[in-house]
């Protein structure tokens, strides 16, 4: 028994010496049996503590390896992400080249393959839809006819809002359409003398746009048409700026304004026909299209960086103007008061021959001019400049952004026309609203040798609102295409999956 015990205690001792240090094992040396005994009970207690400090240890290793595996992966991940966005350097944004998860396509891959995924209004009648718009900075409503018709509309604006901070500001954005929704709403089936359950179908925009507010339109939506039993669409932002060139020209007016309102017109008339081409202007895009039916959209070509909203607004801080309502129209009605060749100013992508857009560029040349200018009159800061300077500032960059445009679009029209026989235009968006834009393309078509059809909706429907909501809702309903209004989703960014950009190979 003694041999037993003082056999286990040397191999104690032993593998203590190993794991620890011989400072520690020493410390076990003991002259008598009880002493040994107490050693015992110390040594097996210290060597559950090592055992446990190796497993720790083992533990944090593996931890320290997993989360280095982790980084390297995510460091891969954001060098593939890198690599992949420098494939399309140089090329047009908002253009689906596979890089992006969803994508717009209600008429499948060959863009005719529509279906009523929650049923369609009697169509062999007029209908009425309700058009829902919260993807920016204005809450919009209306009701609208089947025949183009706009029984009534409510619109809440947000300007005074984002006035003092020079911009929209998402987070307020998405406040002020939660506390408006159900007013324009409202306030729209009241104007068109009807209730919830009167309208047929329900139609709400779901992207492109600012995530958080887009969710609050489509989340009513939804529960408008999942309690009421109604045919949902789900709308493209784009699309629907597109084809409100094609409601006919006498149904612009609210009925509330003409004596036709019982008078239901021809619900398949259209102001344009497809195919045609569209200019597509406004703060967040700026595209050229040609357009061969709904869903069904070739980009022809896009902007690299800005848009040409995005240039008007930031012109507009620069020169220290009121935003709240938009760059646009501030740059606009000071730029009437200026001489759009006081400021030389380069004209963009002058040696690419295609029909892309670039504003980034014109949008610092604009700075630097500015700020040479600040030198020269002794003074500090651009919006310090007397008026007459920054009237000229603002013409000279509308002369040449909008000389950008004429370019490129005079070369994708020379393009349809030669490949498509194509000789309509429309100019759909928020900017399409300026007169002197609408002047200069309305030249640009009548002067050409084959004189172009041009159509431009009124100012007040090019912006965003209800009704272009509900009237592409009206042209999806038509083709027999509507949505699952269950779970439906927003999307921040959702190009045409129709589309292919101009040096690129159609699909």
């Amino acid at each position: 028994m003694m041999l037993y015990k003082m056999t286990i205690y040397g191999l104690l001792v032993s593998t203590l010496h190993r794991a620890s240090s011989s400072r520690v094992a020493s410390a076990f040396v003991a002259p008598t049996l009880s002493s040994r005994c107490k050693t015992y009970k110390r040594l097996a207690s210290t060597t559950r503590h090592l055992s446990a400090r190796n497993t720790n240890v083992d533990e944090s290793n593996t931890t320290t390896a997993n989360t280095t595996k982790q980084n390297k992966k995510n460091k891969s991940s954001l060098q593939s992400g890198r690599e992949k966005r420098r494939n399309f350097i140089g090329m047009a944004k908002a253009v689906d080249r596979g890089q992006f998860e969803n994508t717009y396509s209600p008429g499948g891959e060959n863009g005719i393959s529509f279906e009523a995924k929650s049923g369609l209004p009697n169509r062999d009648k007029p209908f009425c839809v309700l058009g829902i718009e919260s993807s920016c900075d204005d809450t919009g409503a209306a009701i609208i006819r089947s025949d183009g018709t706009i029984l009534g509309e409510s619109l809440a604006s947000q300007h005074a809002i984002h006035e003092e901070w020079g911009g929209v500001v998402p987070g307020l954005a998405k406040t002020a359409h939660e506390e408006n929704i159900d007013k324009v709403i409202n306030e729209a089936l009241q104007k068109a003398n009807m209730e919830i359950g009167d309208v047929d179908a329900i139609g709400v925009t779901v992207g492109p746009g600012l995530e958080i507010c887009l969710r609050v339109g489509c989340h009513r939506a939804r529960d408008l048409a999942i309690e009421h039993s109604k045919p949902f669409v789900g709308v493209h932002h784009l699309e629907a700026h597109i084809l409100m060139a094609r409601i006919p020209a006498e149904r612009y007016i609210n009925k509330d304004d003409t004596a036709t309102e019982d008078k239901v017109l021809d619900v398949s008339a259209r102001a344009m026909e497809f195919p045609f081409l569209a200019l597509l202007v406004s703060g967040g895009h700026c595209q050229i299209l040609k357009c061969l039916g709904i869903g069904k959209y070739y980009i022809i070509g896009g902007t690299l960086d800005d848009s040409l909203g995005e240039a008007f607004d930031k012109t507009a801080r620069l020169l220290g103007l009121p935003v709240g309502g938009g760059g646009g129209p501030a740059v606009e009605a000071l730029a009437k008061e200026g001489d759009p060749k006081s400021v030389k100013l380069p004209i963009p992508l002058q040696r690419r021959k295609d029909c892309d857009f670039s504003y980034a560029g014109l949008k610092t040349a604009v700075r630097l001019a500015a700020e040479k200018i600040c030198v020269e009159r002794g003074v500090e800061k651009v919006d310090e400049l007397p008026h007459e300077d920054k009237a000229n500032i603002a013409a000279s960059f509308q002369h040449v952004a909008f000389r950008h445009v004429e370019i490129r679009l005079g070369r994708a029209m020379e393009q349809v026309q030669k490949e498509d026989g194509i000789k309509h235009l429309a100019v759909v968006g928020g900017v399409a609203a300026n007169k002197e834009l609408r002047r200069r393309l309305d030249a640009l078509c009548s002067d050409r040798s084959e004189p172009w059809d041009m159509l431009v909706p009124p100012p007040r429907l090019c912006t965003d609102q209800g009704a272009m909501s509900a009237w592409a809702a009206v042209e999806r309903l038509m083709v027999g295409s509507s949505d699952v209004p269950e779970g439906h989703d927003v999307y921040a960014r959702y190009p045409f999956s129709f589309s292919s950009n101009n040096n690129d190979e159609e699909k």
